[in-house]
């Protein structure tokens, strides 16, 4: 896997762009004037990232995520990660055959919803989950792999299923880790 130069990076337009970011020359950002990535955060290879974004720092999207911030935005807090095939939605289609659906046709004949999605500090998504528009994943949870998330969580919960359910609670000893590997690491 080849990074992109910080250059190359700066001359992509992003609305705020942090230090030691790295994102994949094979993943295909889309709208980066309307993202914001913070500090040491990472886009793997073949990921899809498009429309309003704002990732904290210390986030790693892992290969082949698609992340569809479209108009309301996908936000993620510092400390988390999507791991691979995962795909977040902050728009859809109405599928009930009421109206008609695709990016092809008019809104006017279109029912969509659009809502932003959040992901909290320290949230972790597992391979091939999906996260729908409107979930807000609180602080601390961990989702397992092929999770449908179409609800919000509260914090520090594991959540997994279709769709998820919590399943247990979430350790908190990683917010013990957390000041020790930032003094470490801005030594």
């Amino acid at each position: 896997m080849a990074y992109l130069s910080r250059d190359i990076l700066e001359q992509m337009g992003f609305k705020r762009l942090g230090k030691n970011v790295h994102i994949s020359d094979k993943a295909s950002i889309y709208n980066s004037d309307q993202m914001e990535i913070g500090d040491n955060s990472r886009i793997d290879d073949f990921c899809v990232i498009s429309g309003k974004i704002r990732i904290g720092s210390f986030n790693h999207i892992t290969p082949m995520c698609l992340v569809a911030g479209g108009e309301p935005g996908v936000y993620f807090e510092d400390f988390c990660t999507l791991a691979y095939g995962v795909k977040v939605f902050s728009q859809s289609d109405d599928y009930s055959g009421e109206t008609l659906t695709n990016s092809l046709v008019d809104r006017k004949y279109k029912k969509e919803k659009f809502e932003s999605v959040y992901l909290g500090k320290h949230v972790i998504v597992g391979a091939g989950s999906i996260v729908f528009p409107g979930v807000k994943l609180a602080e601390g949870c961990a989702v397992g792999a092929m999770t449908l998330i179409n609800r919000s969580t509260q914090p520090w919960g594991i959540y997994t299923g279709n769709p998820a359910r919590r399943i247990k609670e979430r350790k908190k000893d990683l917010l013990e880790l957390e000041p020790k590997f930032l003094e470490e690491f801005y030594k």
